[in-house]
């Protein structure tokens, strides 16, 4: 999944939920190690089974896969998974951004070149699909294969076969192909912009990713694991993530899906202090503007927040902090202090 880890935390799927202390997490042991590797996929046992029983079932298959869903679902966890599951598991999962690898270039990186096949080539290249020999290609974003490619990449998973750029030498390919795309590759064909007949051979298993807004059941499962992520490789403990706090993540639409998950949770755990997760504003929820037309209610609110903050000696997240005084999200409470026009003393700083 690229940045993203596909290692599930245990918990349950209460909103508030408590970590691992740092001893509980130096003298804990697993109860029993994995039965397989779709035992340490986070949502594994909830919105993902069904797509893991079809991930069990391909993978014992030579079958080419085309994995496809939004950016940030991943897609490459479920690459490896299939690969992890397959008798090609001994040997290597290679992957290929077909995006990230200049046009130009992409021929020769994914079969090989000669020595002065062309210029700048001063010695020979072995391509990835030599690479994976008897075990796995992951091409991943292969709707940016430009055509001229398309139909080399189509020879191949035909007929198993290839030659390098410059080389008249066929060499064979016994190569599992997965891809994967975050675009509508049927709109592609009929758009002319990618082949039908490759789009029909990539399609003989298709596994389409929902996004994240429609796991819901998952996000908690996904939040405890970023949370212990983050805060181990930032040397630090968080043994809490309030209850507010996990219900505004799991209601949250999170268009960049896992992959922003995992960058809001970093975020929060470089705020938390004293062992409780601390939520940083989330992108897009602001409230709606609230439009106070009494005066008396005004003042009434603002005294109100004043108090709260001030009991909290200004901290305003946090499971004693004056957002939680007020039973209001932090969001919302930053929100009507800059309405009201209420700022912390000189002397002290917002959380």
């Amino acid at each position: 999944m690229g940045s993203l880890s596909n290692l599930r935390i245990p918990g349950n799927a209460n909103m508030s939920t408590t970590l691992y202390s740092a001893e509980e997490r130096i003298a804990r042991k697993p109860d029993h190690a994995p039965a397989s590797f779709l035992d340490t996929i986070v949502g594994c046992r909830s919105g993902l089974r069904h797509i893991l029983n079809q991930v069990q079932s391909v993978a014992a298959t030579n079958a080419t896969v085309l994995i496809t869903g939004e950016t940030g679902t991943g897609k490459e966890v479920i690459a490896r998974a299939i690969h992890e599951l397959s008798a090609r598991r001994g040997r290597t999962l290679v992957k290929v951004n077909c995006a990230a690898i200049p046009a130009g270039l992409l021929e020769s990186e994914l079969f090989g070149h000669e020595r002065g096949a062309f210029t700048g080539a001063v010695n020979s290249h072995v391509g990835r699909f030599a690479l994976a020999d008897r075990g796995t290609l992951f091409l991943d974003e292969i709707g940016d294969m430009p055509l001229e490619l398309q139909v080399k990449i189509l020879r191949v998973l035909q007929e198993r076969e290839f030659e390098a750029v410059g080389s008249t030498r066929t060499q064979r390919a016994d190569v599992r192909v997965v891809a994967a795309t975050n675009q509508n590759l049927r709109q592609m064909v009929r758009d002319r912009r990618f082949r039908e007949d490759l789009y029909y051979r990539l399609n003989t298993f298709p596994i389409f990713l929902p996004p994240l807004r429609e796991r819901k059941m998952d996000i908690p499962d996904f939040v405890r694991y970023f949370v212990e992520e983050s805060a181990t490789s930032m040397s630090k403990v968080i043994e809490t993530i309030p209850e507010e706090i996990m219900e505004s993540l799991v209601q949250h639409p999170w268009p960049g899906n896992i992959r922003e998950l995992q960058n809001y949770i970093a975020r929060g755990v470089i705020l938390s202090n004293d062992g409780v997760f601390e939520s940083a504003p989330l992108e897009g929820s602001e409230p709606a503007p609230v439009v106070i037309s009494n005066p008396t209610l005004e003042d009434k609110v603002r005294r109100e927040i004043l108090s709260a903050c001030q009991r909290a000696n200004w901290k305003l997240g946090g499971p004693r902090g004056a957002a939680a005084r007020l039973g209001l999200k932090r969001t919302t409470l930053f929100y009507k202090m800059k309405r009201l026009g209420i700022a912390p003393p000189v002397d002290h700083s917002a959380d």
